[in-house]
């Protein structure tokens, strides 16, 4: 993890407790990870100079990792150093995966990185990152951007949706979601930052969706589809999808969707093999759209998920 001057600690505590710390929720076993942080200067004043860092490796630390975190700092329009540049470039050209916390994506845009790629920061941010990185392919309302090799998180406490969603790439949804219970975070946050924008209050605020999520999640091996969820909310297809895009940011349909992937790849996880029963009891229906949501939400196959994720893996 690189700590420029003026980096946000919120974001280096994260990536420190999420990556750095023991984990004995995992059941022993061991360091799944090893952090270090680096610096260009043997001492970086941290964001409005509430303390000064000491005590870590320099930028050449970057040669040996496999990830590189780039927190946020709040001057996100004065350049960075020269050597925090080439050591964030040098680390995504030799292969390494690069992610950015908050407005740690303006580092991965001056760099060169993000050109015609899929990036987030924070939504303050977001005109200036567009009139700065034009190249870049800016989705300002979600979470987080997990764009292969480079991932970028949009704020601070973003951060952790973005580290838990490493977490389960890396190790799968049952390590993550220990990690998650031990931080008392959600594994997984609907929607985006979308809800977090400044803006008018509606004269008539939508009622919570959460009732109707955890009704729907109780029954997703049965056929639900949009309207059995619009009349169980006792409101129209049309509100519903309104209600949702407002407080999720996204469709019902996906919502559903994204749920039974989600169901899914717990259940190859804890080792069911026979993908009819696991497209049943996820309310997938065949093995056929199994195989194409999964591949289309993960990038896998079911066969090579479970080689990562299942059983035999850990």
């Amino acid at each position: 993890m690189i700590v420029d001057e003026g980096t946000n600690p919120f974001e280096v505590g994260v990536a420190t407790e999420l990556f750095g710390l023991p984990r004995p929720e995992l059941g022993g076993q061991g360091a799944l990870y090893e952090v270090t942080l680096c610096a260009p200067g043997s001492g970086v004043r941290m964001n409005h100079g509430f303390f000064t860092l000491t005590g870590v490796s320099g930028l050449e630390a970057v040669d040996e990792a496999d990830t590189l975190v780039v927190p946020g700092r709040p001057d996100n329009v004065v350049p960075r150093g020269a050597d925090v540049l080439d050591a964030i470039r040098r680390t995504h050209a030799r292969g390494a995966r690069v992610i950015s916390f908050c407005t740690g994506s303006f580092a991965l845009a001056e760099a060169g990185l993000l050109d015609g790629r899929r990036a987030t920061t924070h939504w303050m941010w977001a005109d200036a990152f567009r009139e700065l990185h034009p190249e870049v392919l800016l989705e300002p309302d979600v979470l987080f951007v997990d764009d292969g090799d480079l991932l970028t998180a949009a704020g601070s406490a973003a951060a952790l949706d973005l580290g838990l969603h490493v977490w389960r790439r890396d190790h799968g949804a049952e390590l993550a979601n220990a990690v998650s219970r031990r931080l008392v975070f959600a594994a997984h946050r609907d929607g985006g930052q979308r809800q977090f924008v400044e803006r008018p209050v509606p004269d008539v605020p939508d009622e919570s969706l959460g009732p109707l999520l955890a009704w729907a999640q109780e029954r997703l091996a049965e056929p639900l589809t949009v309207a059995d969820l619009a009349t169980r909310a006792a409101v129209s297809p049309a509100t519903l999808h309104r209600r949702f895009r407002a407080q999720l940011g996204t469709t019902p349909l996906a919502w559903l969707t994204g749920e039974r992937v989600a169901l899914a790849c717990r259940l190859i996880e804890r080792g069911e093999e026979r993908l009819d029963a696991v497209a049943a009891r996820s309310g997938l229906g065949t093995a056929a759209n199994l195989r194409a949501r999964l591949r289309r939400e993960t990038g896998l196959s079911p066969s090579a998920y479970r080689r990562r994720f299942g059983p035999a893996a850990r």
